[in-house]
């Protein structure tokens, strides 16, 4: 009975960090990773990848608990959310709060240990998402995801400049290819649950222009985002590897999209939704793949 207990407690406050969004975050940080070490011939020790991942974890887990804490009475509206850990009861809201503030301690702590530009950019992404994002914008403006997306490229940025800051521009446009992502992966999503979002009073996209200005808005900050995709090869950073993958599955998430603009429904909205982080995935394993064999 005990230990049965205990196991729950512990899947409630894994839940809590809601692990699917951060899964892909700490992932883009390690591919970084892998990219500037192979770029610029640095063989980083075992410690540095050690605070690397803990910290881009605890920042990741901690700036969504901390956001579950502000965005309870929402969740409890929505049916998508309302059986989260807080809104159901699982996990006391104070707890929730207490327990992710420790998590961001650990991650300042671990990212200031590996050099002084993580600590910034674990800085700015956690004050992008639960303060700029979270507090400010997510109820009261449309815009809340473009100026709230800028923390989703930051665990790119992070895991570069964990290993260098040579040729910083390349962590740049990856964490700008992060950045130009995120439009289609939450408006798609919004779109899906766009009479969720209206009965909670989030002015996402959809609710307040309608489906068909954001079947434009996806279908748009698709194409662009799958353009910039492609244009990295001028790098000379990537090869025909990153190349043909960039522009196959390019090719079918704008597919997608056009397929959404021209007949809208959730189903559609759904299923681009579905794709976007495997998508992104994709792109920087074939990344990591290109810089690794040549």
């Amino acid at each position: 009975m005990l230990k049965s207990k205990l196991s729950s407690r512990v899947k409630n406050y894994w839940e809590v960090t809601k692990p699917k969004i951060w899964y892909l975050l700490v992932f883009t940080a390690f591919a970084s990773a892998v990219i500037s070490a192979q770029v610029n011939g640095i063989d980083p020790d075992p410690l540095t990848w050690m605070l690397l991942i803990t910290s881009v974890i605890a920042g990741s887990a901690g700036a969504n608990t901390v956001s579950s804490y502000i965005d309870r009475d929402i969740d409890a509206i929505m049916e998508r959310t309302k059986n989260r850990p807080i809104p159901s009861g699982r996990i006391n809201a104070k707890n929730a709060l207490y327990y992710g503030l420790i998590l961001v301690a650990i991650a300042l702590i671990t990212s200031y240990m590996i050099n002084i530009y993580t600590f910034i950019f674990m800085v700015f992404g956690i004050v992008d998402y639960v303060v700029i994002y979270s507090m400010l914008l997510k109820r009261r403006s449309r815009s809340n995801i473009i100026l709230g997306g800028f923390s989703g490229g930051m665990p790119a940025l992070i895991g570069y400049t964990a290993v260098t800051l040579e040729n910083i521009h390349i962590g740049i446009l990856l964490a700008t290819l992060v950045f130009l992502w995120i439009p289609m992966h939450i408006w798609s999503l919004a779109l899906r649950l766009k009479d969720d979002y209206s009965r909670a009073r989030v002015p996402m996209l959809p609710v307040i222009n309608g489906i068909v200005t954001a079947t434009r808005a996806i279908a748009g900050t698709t194409l662009l985002m799958v353009l910039f995709s492609i244009l990295l090869i001028y790098t000379n950073y990537f090869g025909i590897i990153y190349f043909i993958v960039a522009l196959t599955f390019g090719f079918i998430v704008s597919l997608m999209s056009i397929r959404l603009l021209m007949k809208p429904d959730e189903h559609k909205a759904w299923s681009l939704f579905k794709f976007s982080s495997p998508y992104l995935a994709i792109l920087f394993i074939a990344m990591m793949i290109d810089v690794l064999v040549r």
